[in-house]
């Protein structure tokens, strides 16, 4: 088994539920301990700001505001950057130096080893097995970042084997939960 990389991780969770939209950042080392935890209150929009933004709210909410907003708050670099959403991902990756990779879980049964990285397509659309009996992992990523796959891909492996990559978001998701119901301190 090889020995962990050492890096720092960082998790990007922006939604919108019921209107209202918000957003957390989760930077963990490589086994998933939090090295910091940032979020956004919810924004609900007025009536006359949907009016005046019209189709572009939701891409100025979740991309200027909460996206720019946690970005602009973490002080640690990640190696890697982990979001959901694939519509965040062109200005996502405008505003960090590192990869950041949609990261999902597959149908897929698992590939023939740990490490193989299979293209789905043309495009920036992968599937990596990261761990030996797991289904890999579905990866999409910029076209300009598609040639550092393997490298990726070999991060992906050595973390898998200390924590599981997609499990930081459901942490994630019950902290705001947690914290939109003001229960913080319970």
């Amino acid at each position: 088994m090889a020995k962990p990389v050492d890096v720092v991780l960082g998790y990007v969770l922006v939604e919108e539920d019921g209107g209202s939209f918000r957003g957390a950042v989760l930077l963990t080392d490589h086994r998933g301990i939090p090295r910091d935890f940032r979020y956004t209150d919810p924004i609900s929009p007025s009536r006359v700001e949907k009016v005046l933004y019209g189709g572009a709210l939701d891409v100025y909410l979740k991309e200027e505001v909460i996206l720019g907003s946690l970005l602009g708050a973490v002080e640690l670099r990640p190696a890697l950057w982990f979001c959901r959403d694939r519509e965040l991902l062109r200005s996502f990756r405008s505003r960090v130096s590192s990869p950041v990779l949609v990261l999902q879980e597959s149908p897929h049964a698992p590939l023939d080893h740990v490490g193989e990285v299979l293209p789905q397509g043309e495009g920036s659309v992968f599937l990596v097995q990261a761990s030996p009996l797991a289904a890999p992992l579905r990866v999409e990523l910029l076209k300009e970042d598609g040639a550092r796959i393997q490298d990726m891909a070999l991060t992906l492996q050595q973390i898998t084997e200390t924590m599981d990559p997609l499990e930081p978001f459901s942490r994630m998701r019950k902290a705001l939960q947690i914290v939109g119901e003001g229960q913080e301190d319970a």
